[in-house]
């Protein structure tokens, strides 16, 4: 068997773990802290894999993963410091990794064999929208985007899109995007008539100074 596939199966469980554990946590900042650490593990995965079924396969998923570690982390601090000018970089930052996003998703997609080019579009489509969901205040827009990036992500695991090489499957890849999904469903059964507030809301600086405002 392939060494390389086998590499890649054993950074899945490390990655599977941490996933799991991530959408366990209602709070911003030690969610970010902990899916930054999966997303890592995540990237040496997908080189792994690409150094056993064909790297140019493996290529968006790789550009995907390293950018979602940087911006996880990024938003780790930004959380975790929790201030009005924080939260003002916040906002830019998460423009601006929309926009490396768009830019590196393409140059990605133009690079990734035709015939599958159709699913990384997709797949760029559905990453965005994780990233804003990710931001965005509360515990359900990133459970629900997730949801749908970690269907995406499971077809690119398959012979849909894994073309060259002697493994067609990359089981542990499928089971990381089922940890994500299980792990949602999990969430929601736990705290399903838990009415409290997630612990952290984000939100724009002028929107929170107009919420003290009134309420004062």
């Amino acid at each position: 068997m392939n060494t390389w596939f086998i590499i890649a199966q054993i950074l899945g469980v490390i990655t599977l773990s941490f996933e799991f554990l991530s959408y366990q946590i209602k709070n911003k900042s030690k969610y970010f802290l902990t899916t930054g650490i999966s997303s890592f593990f995540w990237m040496t995965m997908f080189v792994a894999m690409g150094l056993a079924t064909g790297m140019s396969t493996q290529l968006s998923l790789i550009v995907a993963a390293t950018y979602s570690t940087i911006r996880n982390l990024v938003f780790w601090r930004i959380f975790t410091k929790n201030t009005p000018k924080s939260k003002e970089i916040g906002i830019n930052f998460l423009l601006f990794m929309i926009v490396v996003a768009l830019i590196a998703g393409t140059l990605a997609i133009a690079n990734s064999p035709a015939q599958v080019r159709w699913l990384h579009i997709i797949g760029l489509i559905a990453a965005l929208g994780f990233v804003i969901g990710q931001y965005l205040p509360g515990v359900h827009y990133v459970r629900i985007t997730v949801v749908l990036y970690a269907l995406v992500v499971i077809v690119t695991q398959t012979p849909v899109n894994i073309l060259e090489g002697n493994f067609r499957w990359n089981i542990m890849g499928i089971l990381i995007e089922v940890a994500k999904i299980s792990s949602v469903i999990i969430f929601y059964l736990r705290f399903a008539k838990d009415e409290k507030k997630p612990q952290l809301q984000f939100a724009k600086p002028e929107a929170l100074v107009v919420s003290t405002i009134k309420q004062s």
